[in-house]
């Protein structure tokens, strides 16, 4: 070293030996550890915050998604009951409408909804489930032809959900069912958790539902007087307007934004929201940054610590083991405790996750409930057929057991003729029981849902009375078909033969006690040969008038306790309603006479 350096080397030894430039060295290091500590730790449980308030976001959407669709399939089960299409044939019928509101009432009490009600074109209410006034939002709704709106109920002033369903007789199925289950879920959680709160906005930023009630009906963003008096004079609130939480009019489900909302004592917090974009509405969740801030707060107490244990570490050289020392330990409390928040955030995460899966699987049980209910019915038939098929298969066993032993006897005397004969018998017998048992093969198995291909009417009706044969053959029952044999209809041959069996099934269950049991099946061409009509027709006792218009509804039947479901009209119903086309019922001066069409894919014969 020179001897021109070596004085300001001297100088510069002496300045980082004086005490006070360490203590100021110390202070810098702590404040610069406070900063970053401070941002860091912010940063991260925001990220944290942010995720797991996602994820919750996306549980409260699905619940909510599945609330509102719980019903979505009622009004189109709904649309195809005879006796609301009897009201909207005659809509100034007062019995019709005696009929339909019983019917109606039924159906609301056995769904769960709050009210079910039939209006015209206009708005006007045909028939309900319960005496009522339409919603004054309803004709608004149908003027823009909306299948759902959100209403207030003026009474309770909670959230109420219509399902709109447009018929194709100039009328509309109304659903009615309240939100104030799922919104006390909400607040319960809310009062428990203190730390997150829910909010859902229509198209109009209004807060329709909220786990805190004081929100209700507050403006998202900001609402001038001039709004404020529209949205009043709207009336799709039951109260005045609240204040304006004054959130910003965009904000990103992954990445949230801190706000301030403008109440006294209110606490900074994190804002998210998600689209439901088929329901117009906005799912806002705010979650509290207190426990955020007060974690960074004390990270970068634990910068400063470090940064002044740097700082002590250069001023006190002598102390070098017992300052690493303290550091060590000091991280190794810090890494325990971000490993023990880290196991908390997945712990929770992962109970969240199987919340989610859980309604994932609720709602695949009940799309495939429909499909379930069709086989159920199929063994419920192949139940009641079983003992007579029994004894229909016995016999011919017990046959074969006697032409066996028979034949043995013939062989060992020589009579090879009468052996040969007894052969020929035991064959026809293991046909005719190969037959029964390969259409019992075939109507048992679960049929395609959709509707593929073409079936050919006469053999689907012979697989019918096929597996009824036992009864028909016991009762004495003369059937009488009249079908073309090149006649093709477009159908799926499976479910089309549970349908007969259905038809058949309870022709022959109606003609019991009767003299006269005749079975007649019979076709009619429509539309130029383009549609055919099946009519199934009974010499039983048949039903009454009032019996007659209840005979598809759910639930219904003319049997005894025991004896039937009644679902077998119904599901008759809706599988020829989705091979397009439709099952009615008419009285015969003698019996009944069940008819539907199918379009035609062959008919070799015009006339039938």
């Amino acid at each position: 070293m020179s001897d021109a350096l070596r004085p300001r080397a001297l100088r510069l030894i002496r300045l980082l030996s004086r005490p006070g430039f360490h203590l100021f060295l110390t202070g810098a290091l702590m404040v610069l550890g406070f900063v970053l500590a401070h941002r860091l730790s912010e940063r991260s449980g925001r990220e944290e915050l942010s995720a797991l308030s996602t994820e919750r976001l996306e549980l409260y959407a699905s619940n909510l998604a599945a609330e509102l669709g719980r019903h979505a399939s009622l009004p189109s089960l709904l649309a195809i009951a005879p006796t609301l299409q009897a009201l909207l044939q005659t809509p100034d019928d007062a019995e019709a409408r005696r009929a339909a509101s019983q019917m109606l009432a039924r159906v609301n009490v056995r769904a769960g909804t709050h009210q079910i009600f039939v209006t015209n074109p206009q708005g006007q209410v045909l028939t309900a489930s319960e005496a009522l006034s339409a919603p004054a939002r309803l004709a608004e709704a149908l003027a823009q032809g909306r299948t759902h709106f959100f209403a207030a109920d003026a009474n309770t002033g909670s959230t109420d959900f219509y399902l709109l369903y447009p018929l194709r007789q100039s009328g509309v199925i109304v659903v009615r069912f309240n939100l104030a289950p799922l919104e006390a879920t909400w607040v319960d959680l809310g009062a428990r958790t203190q730390g997150e709160r829910i909010l859902v906005a229509d198209d109009q930023d209004v807060v329709i539902m909220s786990s805190v009630q004081a929100w209700k009906y507050t403006v998202l963003g900001h609402a001038d007087p001039s709004r404020r008096q529209a949205l009043q004079a709207s009336a799709r609130y039951p109260q005045a307007i609240g204040a304006d939480l004054e959130l910003p009019a965009s904000l990103e489900a992954h990445q949230g934004q801190q706000v301030l909302l403008p109440f006294p004592g209110a606490k900074p917090m994190l804002a998210q929201q998600r689209q439901i974009v088929p329901l117009g509405l906005r799912l806002v969740a705010l979650s509290d940054l207190t426990e955020v801030r007060r974690r960074a707060q004390l990270a970068a107490w634990g910068g400063a610590a470090f940064g002044a244990s740097i700082g002590l570490l250069v001023l006190y050289l002598s102390s070098r083991r017992r300052a690493l020392r303290q550091l060590t330990q000091a991280q190794t409390d810090l890494r325990q405790a971000h490993a023990q928040l880290e196991q908390l955030v997945d712990s929770r995460t992962a109970e969240l996750r199987q919340t989610n899966e859980a309604l994932k699987t609720q709602i695949a049980q009940r799309l495939q409930t429909e499909g379930e209910l069709l086989q159920a019915s199929k063994l419920a038939v192949l139940g009641q057929m079983s003992a007579g098929l029994s004894h229909e298969v016995n016999q011919p066993l017990t046959a074969l057991r006697a032409l066996a032993r028979n034949s043995i006897r013939l062989l060992e005397s020589g009579r090879q003729d009468a052996v040969t004969t007894n052969l020929r018998l035991m064959d026809d017998m293991v046909e005719r029981m190969s037959q029964i048992t390969r259409q019992l093969k075939s109507f048992a198995r679960k049929a395609d849902e959709q509707v593929a291909g073409s079936a050919p009417l006469l053999a689907c009706v012979r697989n019918a009375l096929l597996l009824l044969e036992h009864r028909s053959r016991a009762l004495d029952v003369q059937a009488l078909v009249d079908l073309p044999t090149g006649l093709r209809v477009r159908a799926e041959a499976n479910r089309l033969e549970q349908v007969l069996v259905n038809l058949f099934g309870n022709a022959i269950d109606a003609m019991q006690g009767e003299p006269e049991r005749q079975l007649r099946v019979q076709a009619q061409s429509l539309d130029a040969g383009r549609r055919v009509q099946i009519k199934v027709q009974d010499s039983g006792a048949g039903v009454s008038d009032e019996q007659l218009q209840h005979l598809f509804e759910p639930f219904f039947t003319t049997k005894p306790a025991g004896e039937g479901l009644g679902l077998g009209l119904v599901i008759s119903a809706k599988i020829v309603d989705e091979f397009g086309g439709r099952l009615r019922a008419e009285r015969l001066p003698q019996g009944m006479s069940f008819e539907f069409d199918l379009d035609v894919e062959t008919w070799e014969q015009a006339d039938v």
